[in-house]
């Protein structure tokens, strides 16, 4: 609690000693009202201003009283066993299957963002396209491929509908296009700008596609088969939109796990892959937090890692049990964990900003104060790279939070890191994309590409071919799926 304090104490009063010019009933009302006190200098006082060093006394002694019994307004920790009454002993299916050419879900096979093989590093309209066609709709969601096919969710705002669309892999001609849902969507003022109806991305299992939409105010989770048919529809739990529904399916063994982080006290759930029913679920914070869960090895065990409400946490995938909570980064993420083989990595987010390292027990072990925010983290060969909202890119020593070099790319970026043959892939929200050396001894810009005019989805890398997604604004907007291939490549999918 003492170390609460005293860090709570350095951080604002390194932003509020500045302020000469604050009142102290200007103060009291910040404080009280939960304001952000980072933000308090900028307010001019008019009553009674304080002095450089009358201030410091009140913000000591305000901030102290305060921080006693909230801990520096960190939430406390809270036993949240799983909820009772789901089945807890289910059928084991067979392992997702899928070949080393293909991209089954969020961030990859490895779930990471690490690509195989070399892939283009320049393109353009003409050069290196090898198709692009339009994609109806608007949504963020990155394309999944497995197969012969590409698949990616999408939503007509004037609709209202939520569809899951399947294009061909080597000529980009749409095979079918499945509506879940029609009406519903929340209004406007529960939605961010940037936001869309259709930010996840779709998780196959070689059998099945598996999707979650919020509609209705609740997160509906389907399954279809691969030619569109759906197998299964589970309305997995109610949701308070503040700014709209952003994580992706999360396929592990015979289960897949959706988040629903929100205001009205989120949860994590796993479903049966086949049946759709729920077999577990763990209650989580109340907070407006946007991050995907995701399982990964580290420490020699398999863990559901997720960030957001103030906590990095673990949870046993198969049982929705709580291993732990580290309390870090801030009340709102949206990028996905990343790890190695003993360490954790977060970053968020807001009101605060911190990327932050955790232990396989789930202890800090280092800590800054940069906010990678929207985009995911990548962790290559012990060092951390990450990018934030204003296109900065970070490579840290994965070990002790050393930073060995920063570099302006150009944002704003929202979509995150992709690692393919040595270079790091990042991609701002005007349509270019950034691909930078893999070197942490050095920062190397090695080219910079344009397509079209906007770009939130993270590109997909897999079989030699990058598939991004962007739109085009002139003449109204227009989505559209470009792959990009070096000619010279070819896949064991070409004709």
């Amino acid at each position: 609690m003492l170390s609460h304090i005293v860090k709570c104490l350095k951080m604002h009063l390194e932003c509020l000693c500045v302020a000469n010019t604050l009142s102290l009933f200007e103060l009291c009302g910040f404080l009280q009202g939960g304001v952000e006190m980072q933000t308090a200098w900028f307010f001019v006082g008019e009553i009674a201003p304080l002095t450089r060093q009358c201030l410091h006394w009140v913000v000591c002694g305000t901030i102290l009283l305060l921080c006693l019994p909230s801990g520096c307004q960190r939430r406390p920790h809270v036993d949240t066993p799983p909820v009772e009454g789901f089945q807890t002993d289910f059928k084991e299916i067979a392992p997702s299957s899928f070949s080393e050419d293909d991209w089954p879900w969020w961030r990859g096979p490895t779930r990471d963002g690490h690509a195989l093989g070399p892939v283009p590093t320049e393109w353009s309209g003409e050069i290196n396209i090898l198709w692009k066609v339009a994609v109806p709709g608007r949504g963020h969601a990155s394309p999944t491929v497995v197969g012969n096919r590409i698949y990616l969710t999408t939503a007509d705002e004037g609709q209202q509908t939520q569809s899951v669309l399947a294009l061909d892999r080597e000529t980009g001609e749409q095979q079918w296009q499945s509506t879940l849902h029609t009406g519903n969507f929340p209004v406007g003022s529960q939605m961010h700008p940037k936001c869309t109806h259709a930010n996840g991305t779709v998780a196959c299992d070689g059998e099945r596609l598996f999707v979650a939409f919020l509609n209705d105010n609740t997160i509906r989770a389907t399954a279809l088969d691969l030619n569109g048919d759906k197998l299964w529809q589970t309305s997995v739990g109610e949701f308070d939109s503040v700014f709209g529904y952003a994580p992706s399916p999360c396929v592990y063994q015979s289960l897949v796990i959706i988040s629903g982080d929100h205001t009205g006290g989120g949860w994590l759930a796993g479903l049966h892959r086949e049946t759709g029913d729920i077999v577990w679920k763990q209650p989580r914070p109340a907070a407006k937090t946007f991050s995907s869960a995701v399982v990964a090895e580290v420490g020699g065990q398999a863990r559901l890692l997720i960030s957001g409400g103030e906590y990095v946490a673990s949870y046993d995938p198969l049982t929705g049990t709580e291993q732990w909570q580290c309390p870090g980064t801030t009340e709102a993420t949206c990028g996905t964990c990343v790890w190695g083989e003993n360490t954790i990595f977060a970053s968020g987010g807001y009101p605060d900003k911190q990327t932050i390292a955790v232990s396989a027990n789930g202890s800090e072990v280092w800590s800054n104060r940069v906010k990678c925010y929207e985009q995911s983290m990548l962790v290559h060969d012990g060092y951390l790279y990450g990018v934030d909202d204003g296109g900065i890119i970070y490579c840290w020593e994965a070990s002790s939070g050393l930073e060995k070099w920063k570099g302006r790319l150009g944002g704003p970026i929202s979509a995150s890191l992709v690692l393919a043959d040595g270079h790091l892939y990042a991609t701002n929200e005007r349509g270019a994309t950034f691909i930078v050396e893999a070197d942490p001894t050095k920062f190397q810009k090695v080219a910079e590409n344009q397509l079209g005019d906007e770009a939130f989805a993270t590109p997909t890398v897999c079989g030699g071919r990058i598939y991004h997604r962007v739109a085009t604004i002139d003449n109204g907007r227009q989505e559209w799926m470009y792959c990009i291939e070096n000619p010279s490549h070819k896949t064991p999918h070409d004709g």
